[in-house]
């Protein structure tokens, strides 16, 4: 939704509350000048909302006495799946910094369904559980988001006023290759024109987005969630592994998310390159493939699946 289009449906909330409401009033909650608060109530006006307009020094805009918006006409399905979808996306994390905008985008579908489906719904929120924990996250600016989003789909660089993680503060120039949303934060990755490479801002950290002139095509072998992931663990995880996997790349593709690492394809199988914390859950993973594999480095990585191979040796003994 673009920003005129959401100050107007703005405007139509608080004419909705009841009463005549100012042209000062309506500007100032909007942020916008009076004219531009007269061309909303045009806007209103030709999409049949009665707008009624008061002359005069004190004049301003109410909706017709009695008027109201009819309900929003879904399915269950339809509804289930909206309410359903916010109420994920709280949890996922996936909320901007204003904190209070599921619940409110909830409250407004609610107002507008018909009574006996929104108290359905109601039942089903307060009833359901989930076992998946909410995640804190850090949550980006709505706005960040989607000029960012308007920058990647227009092709067009911007600069970014961005805060390190050591509090450095510095002004980039950016082509917006791609917008992830990983673990609890939304990620932006594309070309730095500064360092003249491809690299990864957290948008929690961008404080403005300014569009450039500068036009440009994103690679075509390109993707914006591996490079997000890749450059995460680079940073957090300290073994750099190497792993062939004697299988083929579309069954090594199926069963291991992009996250995991870099396939490709090797003379024996498959490539597996990435990066690991702690080798020991590096080794489980493989043996839990059921592939047999070879592992190029660590040679660290080789001790942990000698390691336990012994322990399931040992606890195979045990059983007979």
């Amino acid at each position: 939704m673009t920003r005129p289009t959401a100050r107007v449906l703005a405007m139509l909330e608080l004419l909705q509350t009841g009463g005549q409401r100012t042209v000062g009033e309506l500007a100032g909650r909007l942020g916008v000048d009076e004219r531009t608060v007269r061309r909303y109530a045009e806007h209103l006006a030709d999409l049949g909302i009665p707008v009624q307009a008061q002359r005069g020094r004190y004049g301003g805009y109410r909706l017709l006495p009695g008027y109201k918006l009819p309900p929003l006409m879904l399915t269950d399905d339809e509804a289930v799946a909206v309410v359903l979808g916010l109420r994920a996306a709280e949890r996922a994390g996936l909320a901007t910094t204003e904190s209070a905008a599921t619940a409110s985008a909830l409250a407004k579908v609610s107002r507008v369904l018909p009574r006996a489906l929104a108290q359905r719904l109601d039942s089903l929120l307060s009833s359901a559980q989930f076992t998946a924990p909410v995640r804190a996250g850090a949550p980006a600016g709505a706005q960040t988001l989607l000029d960012l989003a308007s920058a990647a789909r227009a092709g067009r660089t911007v600069a970014i006023a961005y805060t390190a993680w050591d509090g450095r503060e510095s002004r980039r120039e950016v082509d917006v290759y791609g917008l992830v949303f990983h673990s609890g934060r939304w990620y932006v990755t594309g070309h730095d024109h500064g360092r003249d490479g491809v690299r990864t801002f957290r948008l929690d950290r961008i404080a403005s987005v300014e569009q450039g002139d500068g036009t440009y095509v994103v690679p075509a072998d390109f993707d914006a969630t591996t490079q997000v992931v890749a450059g995460i663990a680079a940073v957090r995880w300290s073994h750099e592994v190497s792993v062939v996997l004697r299988t083929t790349l579309a069954d090594a593709g199926a069963r291991l998310p992009r996250s995991v690492g870099r396939l490709s394809e090797h003379v024996d199988g498959v490539l597996l390159e990435t990066r690991a914390e702690h080798l020991d859950g590096m080794a489980r993973m493989l043996a839990g493939l059921g592939w047999d594999f070879e592992v190029i480095t660590p040679d660290a990585l080789r001790d942990e699946v000698l390691a336990l191979s012994d322990r399931l040796r040992v606890s195979a003994m045990r059983a007979r």
